[in-house]
């Protein structure tokens, strides 16, 4: 995630009750009204508080809840694959009525008051349901049987939306049109895929939402892979993740530096790396923005107080600054995920972090002041990339001799 650093403001209350919280908060701006109005996606917060005040249960409401957040992902993975009607004038590619529509129901749920009483506790629990349930985090379901090779993706949520709240973010593009889509990997294999979607949100990472939802699924898959926006024009394989957070401020305006916090810390290594097939991807043809294996680590090196960038890694001993993509969220999510990997013992499971490039709007259309919520080349810009990451990942499946995972 390509970043600079601003100022932090505080965050809206966790629980709320009837205070929207800071990404909540910029749904009345007009570019999400917009978005929400062009996809189709405006009924859906009046018609989930309708729902919610007939609940006269505190299970009858979680019932609720989880239908909308799993209807709402796979309404989202739908419109972006053909299979529902468009729904207004925003191509199908577009994932932002998903994060939009998402942050309007839980500022409903947020704002609920039942006539049966609800804990601040039980509040939080249905944020939790609706969370996970609208970001695929909690239906990812495999084929059984042998003969099919099976790849996890993750993307991400927009951000930095106070600096344009027109972004989109080609991550999570990709992971609402792969969702539960079949591939043909590059040795000829077929392969199924299934993604879930993250917050950019400091606190959730913290809570472990990324171990919660990877960890029942890394022992079966044969492929794993991160997907984030990187740097303009081009595609980065990221060699190695660091642990550590650099202070930018993630969609709730929160900043946090320190150490990656992570369970069992006294056994945390400084650094993780990719064990995805960086050289096969890197000499493929996959599309046409450049990829690179990015090697380049921020390192403090043993003994010293003074970050160094290490171009081709790090050096024994060292204290990590920034992984190859960064210190963001983007390099923690690839620092979870290798981490998780290797404290499982899946040494030979291929698994890392890809970067996109940035998506940019048209020529004419990059004033956030003036400019529309869409152009033809944001939305050429988009596919591509969305394209592009499929075959890296066709690529990436298929045999390598260093990374064969043992059930393929």
């Amino acid at each position: 995630m390509a970043v600079s650093l601003t100022l932090a403001t505080p965050p809206a209350s966790a629980a709320g009750m009837t205070t929207a919280s800071v990404e909540e908060a910029r749904l009345d701006r007009v570019a999400p009204q917009e978005i929400l109005k062009r996809s189709g996606f405006d009924s859906l917060a009046p018609e989930f508080a309708g729902a919610l005040a007939g609940a006269d249960s505190f299970a009858e409401a979680e019932r609720t809840v989880v239908r909308y957040g799993s209807g709402l992902w796979r309404r989202a993975v739908d419109r972006a694959q053909g299979r529902e009607s468009a729904g207004g004038d925003l191509s199908r590619d577009d994932d932002r009525p998903l994060y939009w529509s998402r942050l309007a129901l839980t500022r409903e749920l947020r704002s609920w008051k039942p006539g049966f009483g609800i804990t601040e506790k039980g509040r939080t629990r249905l944020l939790d349901r609706l969370e996970r349930s609208s970001r695929g985090q909690d239906s990812i379901r495999y084929p059984a049987g042998k003969g099919v090779k099976r790849i996890l993706l993750t993307g991400f949520d927009p951000f930095t939306l106070d600096r344009d709240v027109r972004i989109s973010n080609p991550s999570g593009a990709t992971a609402l049109a792969l969702d539960g889509t079949w591939l043909r990997t590059a040795d000829g294999s077929l392969a199924r895929v299934e993604t879930a979607v993250f917050p950019v949100r400091w606190a959730d990472f913290a809570d472990g939402t990324v171990e919660r939802t990877l960890r029942p699924h890394l022992p079966e898959v044969d492929l794993f892979t991160t997907v984030s926006q990187g740097r303009p024009g081009r595609f980065d394989i990221e060699r190695t993740n660091g642990a550590w957070r650099g202070g930018f401020p993630d969609n709730e305006n929160l900043s946090r530096t320190e150490t990656v916090p992570v369970a069992h810390p006294a056994t945390q290594p400084q650094w993780t790396s990719t064990s995805l097939p960086y050289a096969a991807i890197t000499a493929a043809s996959t599309g046409r923005f450049p990829v690179y294996d990015n090697t380049s680590v921020t390192e403090l090196p043993a003994g010293a107080d003074t970050p160094v960038v290490r171009p081709d890694g790090p050096t024994p001993g060292s204290v990590a600054r920034a992984g190859g993509g960064g210190d963001y969220l983007s390099n923690e999510i690839a620092y979870r995920a290798t981490l998780l990997r290797d404290r499982l013992g899946l040494t030979r499971l291929p698994g890392g972090h890809v970067h996109t490039p940035v998506l940019q709007f048209g020529a004419g259309n990059t004033d956030p002041a003036t400019g529309g919520v869409t152009d033809p080349e944001f939305v050429r810009n988009r596919l591509d990339i969305i394209a592009q990451v499929r075959a890296i990942v066709a690529v990436a499946a298929a045999p390598q001799e260093s990374f064969a995972h043992p059930s393929s």
